[in-house]
């Protein structure tokens, strides 16, 4: 093997502290991602970097590097003055941003009936189940993560790459929308429904259908948050 003139660039030894720097890396934006997304930290709150290095067990250096990449996201916004803060999404920004979804997820719905193989349908009905076991034992943390799988493995059968990296990014501003939207139980067994409703229209790759339901589905979801979003209003006037 030809030397390649750095001291310990020959020894497989001496790429472990990258290995283990990126999965640290990852696990802060996974960890602060998921405080976001189920309302640990809330739209608009600003991110203590003490608190959460505590909390984390991390020093300053990686929380800032994470928090670049939420930023890069849409999840949170960096100031020179104020620091960071959590991003909130306007009425008008939700109102937009769910419209476009409900025109992601129908696209990738009908895709996904003309390509999806069997064993890709075996784990999202496998995680549909483990869903509803969720919902059965009211987790809502549990059932917002196999939920998430669900939209996010119908979205990767459909083979587009262009509608997948698009999804994505989009896909991340809403998240913690997504979370809130099923804060009141009537709407959370509606999501319920829709969601056997898809798997069934998914099963007889019937695109047209399950395209139908999950342009509903956004939008349904569009309408609690709003709702939400200005009952919360209305109470903070009232106070």
């Amino acid at each position: 093997m030809q030397n390649s003139g750095y001291p310990g660039m020959d020894s497989p030894v001496s790429v472990l502290p990258k290995i283990e720097r990126q999965r640290l890396h990852d696990t802060v934006v996974g960890h602060l991602r998921t405080f976001i997304v189920e309302g640990v930290l809330e739209a608009g709150m600003k991110l203590n970097e003490r608190e959460l290095c505590e909390k984390l067990g991390i020093s300053r250096t990686p929380l800032r590097e994470a928090m670049k990449v939420l930023a890069a996201e849409g999840l949170i916004e960096i100031s020179l003055n104020r620091g960071a803060t959590v991003a909130r999404l306007s009425p008008t920004e939700i109102q937009d941003t769910f419209e476009l979804m409900s025109g992601l997820e129908a696209f990738s719905g009908e895709l996904a009936c003309e390509r999806i193989t069997a064993v890709e349908l075996a784990q999202i009905k496998a995680l549909h189940y483990a869903m509803l076991a969720c919902r059965a034992n009211d987790d809502l943390p549990g059932y917002y993560s196999f939920n998430h799988q669900i939209h996010d493995r119908i979205n990767e059968a459909a083979r587009n790459t262009a509608l997948r990296q698009t999804y994505l990014s989009v896909n991340r501003r809403l998240q913690a929308l997504r979370f809130r939207s099923n804060y009141q139980k009537p709407k959370w067994d509606s999501a319920v429904h829709d969601h056997e409703e898809m798997l069934a229209a998914l099963e007889a790759r019937d695109g047209k259908r399950l395209a139908a339901i999950l342009r509903q589905h956004l939008l349904d979801k569009r309408d609690a948050v709003l709702l939400l979003q200005s009952t919360e209003a209305g109470d903070t006037t009232e106070t």
